[in-house]
């Protein structure tokens, strides 16, 4: 972790024994009964007491040591919500295919432009708890953006590298974590979508 960063681990129902290694190395384990994505986003949040957090997947995709880079325009009050775009071949193309059409739908709900609706990224943690994200599960991040976007905080991109994960995705990596991470996608569109249709009215 870079020089003044604390880690915080959301354990909510890992069967590896990871939490136990993370927190002899020194992390700050939560443990979290709900399973999902969101779930483990929102107890991290809940538990951090920074005035800037910083999300991002422990599973070797994502380097720590490119965290000051996302949070670097939060720090300087340059931009309220930062994403990390990934780059790099490691990125299934299924999920290729799948950003772009997020990031299509982000622009045309909210007029954000990004590239990469990524799990590494960075906001104020008072901010992010006023926006009331509902969304426990792979719903998460996108639902972040959407919200984000429509309450008109300005959002940029840095560019990190992705590597290979380690260990199978429960999300990519099966057949129903992928159906279910469309699905909860879905539902904050359509949410979205509503809204927006509510307010031409």
């Amino acid at each position: 972790m870079p020089a003044g960063y604390r880690p915080v681990v959301v354990d909510n129902g890992s069967a590896d024994g990871s939490a136990d290694v993370a927190a002899g190395l020194g992390a700050v384990v939560v443990t979290e009964p709900r399973r999902g994505f969101g779930a483990a986003c929102f107890a991290g949040l809940t538990a951090a007491t920074s005035e800037v957090v910083c999300f991002m997947d422990c599973d070797a995709s994502l380097d720590p040591r490119d965290l000051p880079l996302v949070s670097g325009p939060i720090v300087a009050d340059e931009a309220d919500l930062v994403l990390g775009a990934r780059r790099g071949r490691s990125m299934a193309p299924h999920a290729r295919l799948a950003n772009r059409y997020l990031a299509r739908r982000v622009a045309a709900y909210t007029g954000a432009r990004v590239t990469d609706i990524g799990p590494m990224r960075a906001a104020r943690r008072d901010a992010l708890l006023a926006l009331g994200l509902v969304d426990r599960r792979s719903g998460w991040p996108l639902e972040m953006v959407l919200r984000a976007g429509r309450a008109r905080w300005r959002i940029a991109e840095r560019p990190v590298p992705y590597r290979p994960r380690t260990g199978k995705s429960k999300v990519t990596g099966t057949v129903g974590g992928t159906a279910r991470a469309v699905l909860d996608m879905q539902r904050r569109l359509t949410e979205t979508r509503r809204l927006i249709r509510g307010e031409q009215q």
